[in-house]
């Protein structure tokens, strides 16, 4: 790599993105830069937001592929036959797990009710009662935290196993990557606390052990890398195929709009990011393929609520090392 484009790069990030903990580009497989910032290290799990979103689509894809779920085109309600639809609500019966996938399920809030939500002891059963409404299905509303752990509650019923053991399972030691606990808050300071923290390994769950689908993750800008590296080899791992290829391709079309940015959405994957697709989350945090050059850029950012957009970092600084 040139060298100057380099401390380009730092002298960017040090000027900038001064929330970015650590950072490691791929070239054909190989790493060619790595870097951390803010006291962390490779070893260092940092919460990495709405990435975790696109983990739990990774899940989805796996039960499918193992034959827990039967398709996308399957009701929300078929795993969920004890819940009680209230009376006159007909919308509830007509989500599809595509839906939540795409984000393109309304629901009965204007503002999201935060504080009843994270008080609950059950939080698929809040989000249950919140989804619906008179919305149309098929609208794009983006929903960051309220909403995607149905998807959890899925993933549970469906394959008999909380989210993080099935995880664990079939995604994350395959790829050698720990996440070593549930995090659950016994208060709101303990959640402020874990959000704007590093160096908690763990997945945040409800007062069940259901795991949150929106957000609550750890991991290390090499685990994000290791997860970028199994989507560019389309779901191969170590001559295993741990997703399939048709689940790969399938979650990075584009499903679904939000028209308001222009940003295409397929399944919690953005598919049209730079010259290739990404996993972000908030404060900065992104998993970047180009599928062309066979690069992975992994960032990973301690929270800041106005972080710099990390994908014009990624074309302005990175992006340009690789061009002939």
């Amino acid at each position: 790599m040139n060298q100057n484009q380099v401390l380009e790069l730092e002298n960017a990030i040090n000027k900038g993105y001064t929330n970015i903990a650590g950072i490691v580009i791929q070239k054909d497989g190989s790493v060619v830069y790595e870097n951390y910032f803010n006291e962390c290290s490779s070893t260092t799990p940092i919460h990495v937001f709405s990435i975790t979103k696109s983990i739990v689509s990774m899940l989805i894809g796996i039960a499918i592929d193992k034959g827990y779920i039967i398709s996308v085109d399957q009701n929300v309600l078929d795993f969920f036959p004890d819940y009680t639809i209230k009376r006159g609500e007909k919308t509830i019966q007509t989500i599809i797990i595509k839906n939540m996938l795409t984000m393109t399920a309304p629901y009965k809030y204007r503002s999201a009710p935060y504080t009843k939500y994270f008080t609950s002891s059950d939080w698929v059963q809040s989000a249950l009662d919140l989804l619906g409404g008179k919305s149309p299905v098929g609208k794009f509303r983006y929903t960051p935290l309220i909403g995607p752990d149905i998807l959890s509650g899925i993933l549970v019923k469906a394959t008999g196993q909380y989210v993080l053991d099935f995880a664990r399972e079939y995604l994350f030691s395959p790829l050698g990557i720990a996440v070593e606990n549930n995090v659950i808050f016994k208060d709101k300071e303990e959640q402020l606390a874990f959000v704007k923290g590093k160096g908690v390994s763990g997945w945040v769950s409800d007062p069940n052990g259901t795991n949150t689908a929106g957000w609550g993750l750890t991991m290390t800008a090499t685990d994000m890398a290791k997860i970028g590296t199994l989507y560019l080899n389309m779901g191969k791992w170590a001559n295993k195929q741990l997703i399939s290829e048709k689940w790969i391709a399938e979650s990075l079309k584009e499903h679904s709009e939000w028209e308001e940015l222009k940003l295409p959405y397929g399944y919690m994957w953005w598919p049209k990011i730079g010259n290739g697709y990404a996993a972000m989350g908030d404060s900065g945090n992104v998993i970047y393929v180009n599928p062309c050059k066979k690069i992975v850029v992994s960032i990973a950012s301690l929270f800041k609520p106005t972080a710099k957009d990390r994908v014009k970092l990624i074309m302005d600084y990175i992006e340009p090392m690789f061009e002939l």
